[in-house]
């Protein structure tokens, strides 16, 4: 089952909207969401703010929500990188000459974007040959270091203002206490840990039969 979880705020006073779609076990989180997303804000057209889990943290997602006139609030991700090795972040773009500069100081070259959006810059094999970072750097046999910048990086950068922000840190705290609790109760409480009914639209039927018998339990508590 996946989920996305969005937020908005108002007055002060903060208001929280759930969003649940099923899907084979197969399927990404992140390929989900557009379908959750779009769901929640059309019907509630007041969110501000959009709280997701680093598995939401994708280049496409950051660009949808900052572009569709909202805020999104994301926790910190681990870089994707060897251990020992050279970080992402180490090695610097450079926007004016178009090139990335390594911690070496030496560039790379911009060579060509792929079909997923990464721009690939390529070095200067008799650069690495030398370089006394090479083994922290690259285990290529032929000096070959890649770099790979998205497209839309940029929107992954306005993420991170957002996250160290007052407001971002705000937002993702309260997480714990409301759309984990939820996954909790769910899990712990109605069986949602796993399920013994086939087929995919059987299996949603039931989902949403279980969070509407949530949201009345909530009612009744609150009335």
């Amino acid at each position: 089952m996946k989920f996305a979880y969005t937020a908005h705020t108002a007055c002060e006073k903060h208001n929280f909207v759930l969003g649940a779609t099923v899907t084979a076990g197969n399927v990404h989180d992140s390929m989900v969401f557009d379908e959750v997303y779009d769901e929640v804000t059309k019907q509630f057209t007041e969110v501000e703010t959009v709280a997701v889990d680093a598995g939401y943290k994708t280049p496409w997602i950051c660009k949808k929500v900052i572009d569709d006139g909202k805020k999104i609030s994301t926790p910190y991700k681990r870089p994707l990188t060897k251990e020992g090795f050279l970080k992402s972040h180490e090695f610097v773009y450079d926007e004016y000459y178009d090139c990335v500069i390594c911690p070496n100081n030496r560039v790379l070259k911009y060579t060509s974007t792929n079909r997923d959006g990464y721009r690939k810059f390529k070095n200067d094999p008799e650069d690495c040959a030398i370089c006394k970072y090479r083994d922290k750097c690259t285990n290529s046999k032929t000096n070959q270091k890649l770099v790979t910048k998205h497209i839309w990086s940029d929107y992954i950068e306005l993420a991170e203002d957002i996250r160290h922000s007052k407001h971002g840190k705000e937002i993702y705290a309260l997480r714990s206490q409301t759309i984990e609790r939820v996954f909790a109760d769910a899990k712990e409480k109605h069986s949602m840990r796993y399920t013994f009914i086939k087929s995919l639209q059987r299996v949603q039927n039931w989902v949403r039969l279980k969070f509407a018998a949530m949201n009345l339990k909530k009612l009744a508590m609150w009335t």
